[in-house]
Order: structure tokens, then sequence, then C-alpha cells
């Protein structure tokens, strides 16, 4: 009868651990419905442009619907306050860095919580960050912008599109005591029209917008942010190659989940982004939209926004944060 009794459990046992075993953990079924991807920024925009190619991809891995939704405002704010506020484990957030690695250095307050409410899977791309100036502007180098600079004392201005890049350069042109006027647009597009019509002397901004005026001829790129040249202008320097290093910021472009993803998730989430951005047509498709692959991990995603908002800090300490 022991014997039984003892042979009976170890089945019992033996079944549970069977069924344990074959169970599907919580990331493997995942997603159990559609999935909506919020994205801060414009539609037709680079990050938009990326988000619907790699919606469609996971889609079809994912066996459900994978549904983009532009969420533009306030440099990417609203969108990111948004997706925080729902708290849903079916949306994820495709979009810039900055709302994590620059804005929780220059915002008095923010509406959600950097380190929690947003948390890392993967990179995805690098937007290209442009350096151009008006045509007529008889300038072809930073080196010589920087030294038509020195010698028109105040007399040249700039603007940017937002994001790190008034940050980057007006930390630069402090520790190099260059004088220009920065001048503040809401409208990134009137701010690209003014520096081609010569009434702005430096604009930064990223590749994607600045490439129809490039292509007609009525602004002159004259560096990149990234530390690799763009495969659309293999001409144009780095700003590191350049000679000034301290230009030098990548615009990381990734996919974030909501505060208590269980880490299993993101893990499979950022291989699954991994493989997809390893697809030859990826890479051509981003490079079209202004932007090279780069894929990573939830930690090496991680650690890449750490690092440019301790660079973001340390520039705030020299020049001063900015208002709002």
């Amino acid at each position: 009868m022991g014997n039984w009794k003892t042979s009976a459990n170890a089945c019992l046992i033996a079944a549970v651990a069977l069924a344990a075993w074959a169970a599907p953990s919580p990331a493997q079924t995942w997603p159990q419905r559609t999935v909506r991807i919020i994205v801060p920024v414009p539609a037709g925009s680079s990050p938009d442009v990326a988000a619907r190619l790699f919606a469609d991809r996971l889609a079809a891995r994912w066996g459900r619907p994978v549904i983009v939704e532009d969420r533009p405002g306030a440099d990417g704010l609203i969108g990111t306050a948004d997706f925080a506020a729902l708290h849903d484990d079916h949306v994820l957030l495709f979009a810039p860095a900055a709302p994590l690695s620059v804005y929780p250095v220059i915002k008095d307050k923010l509406s959600y919580d950097p380190d929690r409410d947003v948390l890392p899977i993967s990179t995805v791309a690098e937007t290209f960050g442009t350096i151009s100036v008006p045509a007529s502007l008889p300038v072809k180098t930073l080196a010589e912008l920087f030294e038509h600079a020195r010698a028109r004392r105040g007399q040249l201005n700039w603007a940017s599109g937002g994001g790190a890049f008034p940050i980057v350069f007006a930390g630069f042109l402090k520790s190099a005591g260059i004088e220009m006027i920065e001048v503040p647009y809401r409208n990134q597009s009137q701010a690209l029209q003014d520096t081609a019509e010569g009434r702005l002397h430096v604009m930064l901004t990223p590749m994607t917008p600045t490439l129809p005026f490039v292509q007609a001829g009525k602004l002159r790129a004259i560096a990149v942010t990234n530390s690799a040249r763009s495969p659309l202008w293999p001409d144009v320097p780095t700003a590191t190659e350049a000679g000034f290093p301290a230009l030098t910021f990548e615009g990381l472009l990734g996919v974030f989940a909501p505060r208590d993803t269980p880490r299993e998730r993101l893990d499979r989430i950022s291989a699954e982004i991994g493989s997809i951005a390893a697809q030859p047509e990826i890479a051509s498709r981003l490079a079209v939209a202004g932007q090279i692959v780069r894929a990573g991990t939830p930690a090496e995603f991680s650690a890449a926004i750490a690092a440019q908002r301790a660079k973001i800090m340390s520039i705030v300490r020299l020049i001063g944060r900015p208002n709002g």
C-alpha cells in the first residue's frame, strides 16, 4: 500500500512539473490583443516612418494587429505623458530618447517619472542631426563657420529643432567663447525656411526636414552630430571629424514599455526588434528617412540614455537651465 501511495505521489509531482514546464510564460502569451504604439511626434516624421516599418513586422510575428498612434506636441512630452498615464501593458512607446535624457534635466516638472514610468526596451535607430547654413553664407566647414562668427562677434544667429540640439550647441559656444544669438522658433519648418533665405545663419535639426533644402541648393550641410557619417551624405563629415567633438550627440530612437513590465517580456521584445533590425531592407528604408539601424538590449538602451542625461547635466551646469 505504501509503495502504491509513493508511486502515485511521484506521478502527481511529475505531472505538475510537466504542466508547469509546458505552460507558456507571461512573456510568451503576450500579446493577447491589439498592440498600440504611441509615437509622440508628427505623422510623416522620421520616427513615425520607423515606427510603422517595425509595427508591420512585429504584427506579423505576434499574429496580432499593431496600430501606430501619433500624439505630437511639446517636443514629444505630450505623447510620452499620455503613454505613461495609460498603464496599459498592450501599449508601447516609440520615441526619441529626449523625454528621458534631456527633458528631466531642463524641465521644472514632468507629468511622468522618467525612471519608473517609461522602461527602455531597445534602441531601433539613430536619427542624424545636421548642422547647416544658408548656401549664401561663405563657409563650407565648421571651422570656417566659427572663424566667421568670431570675426563678427554677436552678429550671427542660430536656431534649432529642439531636443538636445540647443543645449549642446549653446554649451559649445559658451566653452569656445563664441557669441552667436539664439532665435527661438515654435515652428521648425519656418526656421528652416528662414535659414534657406539667409535670415538665419545656422540651423541644427534632424536630417529629414533638412534634406529638401539641401537638395534644392538652398542650404549647405557642413556636419552631422552623430559619431558616423550618414549613408545619404557620405561627403559630410561628423562634428568629431571636423575637429569639434563637443558637438557630437546621437539622436537615439527606440521602443519603451510601461512600468512594471516583466523583464522577460522586455528581453523578448528586444530580441524580436533586433531580429527585424538585422534585415537588410530595414537599413535601406531607414537610411532614406535619415537614420541608421541601432538595435540593442534594454540594459544597453538604459545605459545610453543615462550617458546622454549626464552629458546634458554637465552642459546645464555650465550654461544654466533654459526657461521652462
